[in-house]
């Protein structure tokens, strides 16, 4: 029971680690100092998606769900939760770094619109 609570826990994070690094920017726009935690959140995710990488939360989940008598899954986070709802036939390589390349440039915009604005402001 501890082991899949544990996994859930995981689970939570991951998602909210994804959240806060396609979405993130948003916030950083109330806050401007989680641009210093928000900007490697991004580059992380980016990077993983675009080199085919799977994040260090997924084996983790899995393991814990293995000790708690649960069967894990093979493939990455996006894969198993998100892709399925998503894109249902599946995530090809192709969509991987279309995922990757959308997360870098979506922050990347919104990077640009703040500091276009802290500068219109500071005129």
């Amino acid at each position: 029971m501890l082991y899949s609570l544990l996994a859930d826990a995981v689970l939570l994070l991951h998602l909210g680690f994804i959240l806060f690094a396609v979405s993130g920017a948003l916030l950083v726009w109330r806050f401007p100092r989680l641009a210093w935690a928000h900007l490697p959140a991004v580059l992380w995710a980016g990077v993983i998606e675009i080199t085919g990488e799977v994040c260090p939360l997924t084996p983790l989940e899995n393991r814990l769900r293995g000790l708690s008598g649960e069967a894990g899954y093979q493939g990455g986070f996006v894969e198993h939760y998100l892709l399925p709802v998503i894109y249902p036939d599946g995530l090809s390589r192709e969509v991987q770094i279309v995922l990757g390349v959308g997360v870098l440039a979506l922050n990347g915009l919104a990077y640009f619109l703040m500091i276009y604005r802290m500068k219109q402001r500071g005129r």
